[in-house]
C-alpha cells in the first residue's frame, strides 16, 4: 500500500507535443512522406494545416549561417545584455537557466548567459545526441557523402519490440492513396533511415528515437556490413552480453561527445527513450545544461557536428514545417524561420488545493527549449540562439517559454531597429516571401499593403511603418483617407483603394 501511494505521488509524466520538422520540398532528397503531405496542404492540393510563412522555405535556404566564421566561440557574457534577459526572467530567475547568442552581426556577437551551468534532464532535448551520434557513425564509416545519402534514403527499418512503450503520434503518409494517419508507431510500421529521424525530430517520438539509438548501435558495430536482417538485428541484442552493450552504447552516444567538444559529465543523453530499449541495454543519466546546449547550436551553425553535410542535415531535421509548440509557438516568430527542439518533464503529489495539470508540476516541471531563430525567413536580418531550461513549480512552463519567446524577439529587435527601406529606397516589406513554397498569394496581398501604406505616407498619414501588415495605425489611416475622400471607411486595404490613393497621388 505505500509503495502505491508513493507511485502515486511521485508519477511522472514525460512530455513532448507533436511538432513536425524538415524542410517542405524534401521529400524527392529523403523520402520523408510527411513532408510531401504537408508540402501539398500547403499548395491546397489536400486538406491539412497550413502554415505560418517562416515554416515554407525550401531546403537550399535552410543552410549553416556561421560557416564563415569556424573559431568563432561565445564571448564573455555582456552585463547589459545579460541584465536585459535577466530580467524577463522575474522574480522565480533562480529556476532558469538561460542562454542568448545574437549573431545579427557575427562580426560582433553578443552573448547573454544567466545560470549557464544550471544542469537537469533535459528530456527530449537529448534526441539531438542521438541524432548527432547516427551522422557520426556514418561519417566514420562512410566518408564520402552519396554513400551515406544512400544508407539514410535505402535503409527501410520495421518497427520491432524497441518501440515499447510510447504515447507519441507521428504523422503517415501514404502516397499512392494521398491519405494520412496520425497515431502511434505500431510493430510492423515501415520507414527509411530518413523516416525515422524525422519522427524522432518532428514528432519526438520516444518509439522511433529508440528505433534510431538501434540502428546507430548496429551501424556502428557492423559497419559496412550495416544494414543487417530483422532476424541477425535481434538475435544481436538478445545473445550478446549486457556489458559489451553497455560498452557499444558507450562508444556510439558517448564518444562522439567527446569527439565534438563536449563534456559528458555536463551533457548526454545516457540511456534508451523506451522501456524496452533501457532493458535492454543499460545505461546512465541523462542531462544538460543552457552553455551545453548553446555551443551544441554554434557548432551545428559553424559546420563542426561532425562535418559540413551532418551539421546542415541535424539543422534541417530541426527546422519547424508544422505545428509549432512551446517556445516557438510565440506569435511574434510566425514569420521567423526557427529551428527547434524541446523536451518536458513534469511531476506531481498531492497536495490541497492543487490540481495536477499537463506542465503544472508541483515536484518538478522541467521544461527545455533550444532554438534557433532567423527573421524574417529567407532574408534574416535577425539571427540568435536561445536555450532555455526551467523548473518554476505549479507555473504553466509551455506558455511561460512561449512568452519568453515573444520577449526576447523583442530585446533583441530592439538591438537591431528596424530599416524600412532598402539603400536603393525600395521598402524592405515588398520583397518579403520572394522564396516561400505556396505563399504567392499571400506575398502579392502583402505587396498590396506595402504600396498602400508608402502612399499614405506620401499624403502624410501615419500608418506605423511600412511591413505590409494591416495593424491599428494602418487601419487608421486607411479610415482617415477613406472618410477625406467620402468613401466607406472600413479601413480594409484592397485594390479600389490602392487605385483612388495613386489617383489623388497624381493630382499633386
Amino acid at each position: 500500500m505505500k509503495t502505491m501511494i508513493h507511485m502515486h505521488m511521485l508519477l511522472a509524466l514525460l512530455f513532448s507535443a507533436v511538432l513536425q520538422a524538415y524542410p517542405l520540398d524534401g521529400y524527392k532528397e529523403t523520402g520523408i512522406r510527411r513532408v510531401e503531405a504537408d508540402r501539398l496542404a500547403v499548395l491546397g492540393e489536400i486538406r491539412g494545416r497550413k502554415q505560418p510563412p517562416g515554416a515554407l522555405l525550401p531546403i537550399q535556404y535552410v543552410n549553416l549561417r556561421l560557416l564563415d566564421y569556424p573559431e568563432l566561440n561565445l564571448p564573455p557574457p555582456d552585463p547589459n545584455f545579460t541584465t536585459q534577459i535577466t530580467k524577463l526572467l522575474g522574480n522565480s530567475s533562480e529556476h532558469y537557466g538561460i542562454s542568448v547568442l545574437d549573431v545579427s552581426d557575427p562580426h560582433h556577437p553578443l552573448y547573454a548567459e544567466y545560470r549557464g551551468d544550471f544542469q537537469q534532464n533535459v528530456g527530449s532535448v537529448g534526441k539531438i545526441l542521438v541524432g548527432l551520434a547516427l551522422f557520426q557513425a556514418l561519417a566514420d564509416i562512410y566518408p564520402d557523402i552519396e554513400s551515406r545519402k544512400k544508407i539514410l534514403l535505402e535503409t527501410i527499418i520495421t518497427a520491432d519490440n524497441f518501440i515499447y512503450t510510447d504515447h507519441h503520434k507521428v504523422h503517415i503518409w501514404n502516397p499512392v492513396s494521398r491519405k494520412s494517419v496520425t497515431r502511434e508507431l505500431r510493430i510492423g510500421d515501415q520507414g527509411n533511415l530518413w523516416e525515422w529521424l524525422d519522427w524522432m525530430f518532428s514528432a519526438s517520438s520516444n518509439a522511433a528515437a529508440a528505433t534510431v539509438m538501434k540502428q546507430a548501435m548496429l551501424l556502428v558495430h557492423y559497419g559496412k556490413n550495416y544494414p543487417v536482417g530483422d532476424d541477425e538485428s535481434s538475435e544481436f541484442f538478445n545473445i550478446t552480453p549486457r556489458k559489451e552493450l553497455s560498452q557499444l552504447f558507450t562508444k556510439t552516444f558517448i564518444d562522439p561527445l567527446n569527439r565534438s567538444g563536449f563534456d559528458p559529465e555536463r551533457f548526454r543523453q545516457g540511456s534508451f527513450f523506451t522501456h524496452y530499449g533501457k532493458k535492454k541495454v543499460s545505461g546512465t543519466s541523462s542531462f544538460g545544461t543552457a552553455r551545453q546546449l548553446m555551443l551544441f547550436s554554434l557548432r551545428m551553425e559553424q559546420g563542426r557536428l561532425v562535418d559540413i553535410f551532418s551539421s546542415r542535415e541535424i539543422k534541417r531535421l530541426l527546422y519547424m514545417t508544422e505545428r509549432r509548440i512551446r517556445y516557438a509557438s510565440s506569435p511574434a516568430l510566425s514569420e521567423s524561420a526557427v529551428y527547434f527542439k524541446s523536451g518536458s518533464l513534469y511531476q506531481c503529489k498531492p497536495e490541497p488545493g492543487f490540481v495536477c495539470k499537463k506542465y503544472h508540476g508541483n515536484v518538478k516541471n522541467y521544461m527545455n527549449s533550444v532554438a534557433i531563430v532567423e527573421s524574417p525567413a529567407g532574408e534574416p536580418r535577425l539571427n540568435y540562439l536561445v536555450t532555455l531550461l526551467s523548473n518554476v513549480l505549479y507555473k504553466n512552463s509551455a506558455v511561460d517559454h512561449q512568452t519568453l519567446g515573444t520577449r526576447i524577439h523583442r530585446v533583441i529587435e530592439a538591438m537591431h531597429p528596424y530599416q524600412a527601406l532598402t539603400p536603393e529606397g525600395i521598402p524592405i516589406a515588398a520583397s518579403f516571401g520572394d522564396e516561400l513554397i505556396g505563399y504567392e498569394g499571400k506575398r502579392l496581398q502583402r505587396l498590396q499593403v506595402v504600396n498602400i501604406q508608402v502612399a499614405l505616407q506620401k499624403l502624410g498619414y501615419s500608418v506605423g511603418g511600412v511591413d505590409g501588415k494591416v495593424g491599428p495605425k494602418t487601419i487608421r489611416a486607411i479610415k482617415d483617407f477613406q472618410s477625406a475622400y467620402k468613401l466607406e471607411a472600413d479601413g480594409k486595404p484592397s485594390a479600389t483603394l490602392l487605385e483612388k490613393l495613386n489617383e489623388v497621388l497624381a493630382s499633386f
